[in-house]
């Protein structure tokens, strides 16, 4: 459906010229449906705008159903029409309504008549779950229910490919979850999709394939089981380490505990771990450093979340210590009998003069 060939993009900054892309090459096929992942800066977003000729590249050729978009003599209009994109911040009309929103586009640039433009308008909007939100305005909805609309008026369009430029970055975490559900069903539709996301769970469970980009380029693609659990280049693999663990270093008492479970909750969040997990995990890290930990030398708190068993492991190593953590003399029995209860597994091990505790959280 879509084959790219040496796609370069070029700027200019402070006169110096700068390549976001340098010679990206890949094929979409029909009903697959592309996660677009890696750091931020590598072309992730550029790469999808070019697509959609949004963004002029400097050189290369996208080719749609055979037909190079970058020619001259392509009608670009009737190309994108096979395109539908769905952007960061919505980019609803604020001045027309939900249904108007969603109808417009049919009727303004595929002659679509009025009548059914909005019978067709009102199908999506109950497919999206907000077929009551017809009459209101956009700026009396949340944005998660804007994404869906945002997603609804592209539908309308009837595309062949819709490309999704990290359509839940900009919601409130709890609003994720209502967007991703709505693309799991066009997946399941068979719907053909590229999509730039931060968000890894959901990459893995609805891909058919993932773009790791990194340096501009493809660096790595693959099947989610390929790129997440056998991944073969070193960027790769660095890459996914580090979006499956969240570390804390503490070299003393004056840590910052709020600021800690701020960052847990937004990692447990970004995995769509349920609210029972993210408490335990709170109060497990609270009640270790607050009343358990002995505080002999720097520690070490490593939060991961393992897509083996998806299941949330807290590991802690206390430098300069070797008795059991929590079964020493003198410890909080209460604290030691709540650290248990949040927890499926506990061991602990030796390692040289520090002690380890890894601490499998119940779900």
């Amino acid at each position: 459906m879509i084959t790219v060939k040496h796609l370069a993009k070029e700027y200019t900054n402070f006169g110096e010229p700068f390549k976001v892309l340098r010679d990206v090459n890949c094929e979409i096929k029909k009903g697959e449906v592309i996660s677009i992942i890696g750091p931020s800066g590598t072309g992730k977003s550029t790469f999808l705008r070019c697509l959609n000729y949004l963004e002029t590249p400097t050189s290369g050729e996208i080719e749609i159903d055979g037909v190079n978009i970058l020619d001259k003599n392509t009608s670009l209009p009737l190309m994108r029409r096979k395109m539908g994109m769905v952007f960061q911040n919505f980019n609803l009309f604020n001045h027309l309504s939900i249904l108007e929103n969603v109808s417009v586009g049919p009727i303004k640039l595929l002659g679509m008549p009025k009548a059914e433009a909005e019978a067709q308008a009102m199908e999506l909007l109950r497919m999206v779950g907000l077929a009551e939100k017809a009459d209101a305005m956009p700026a009396e909805l949340s944005g998660g229910q804007k994404q869906r609309i945002a997603i609804a008026r592209c539908l309308s369009m009837k595309p062949e490919i819709i490309l999704f430029d990290e359509p839940t970055s900009a919601l409130d975490p709890t609003m994720v979850s209502e967007v991703l559900a709505v693309i799991r069903q066009l997946a399941k539709q068979g719907m053909t999709m590229a999509i730039v996301t931060h968000e890894m769970k959901f990459a893995r469970d609805v891909s058919s394939r993932i773009f790791f980009m990194y340096g501009g380029v493809i660096y790595e693609e693959g099947t989610p089981e390929q790129i997440f659990d056998n991944p073969q280049k070193p960027e790769t693999k660095a890459f996914i380490q580090r979006i499956r663990a969240l570390d804390f270093n503490i070299e003393n008492r004056d840590y910052d505990l709020y600021g800690m479970n701020s960052k847990i909750e937004g990692f447990c969040q970004k995995y769509a771990l349920t609210p029972s997990t993210l408490n335990k995990a709170q109060l497990l890290n609270e009640e270790m450093l607050s009343n358990i930990l002995p505080f002999t030398g720097p520690i070490h708190i490593k939060v991961e979340y393992s897509e083996v068993d998806y299941s949330l492991y807290m590991t802690i190593v206390q430098e300069h210590f070797e008795e059991s953590i929590l079964d020493r003399p003198g410890v909080d029995e209460i604290s030691a009998m709540l650290v248990r209860g949040f927890c499926e597994e506990i061991t602990e091990e030796q390692d040289h003069d520090n002690r380890i505790i890894v601490m499998k959280i119940k779900k």
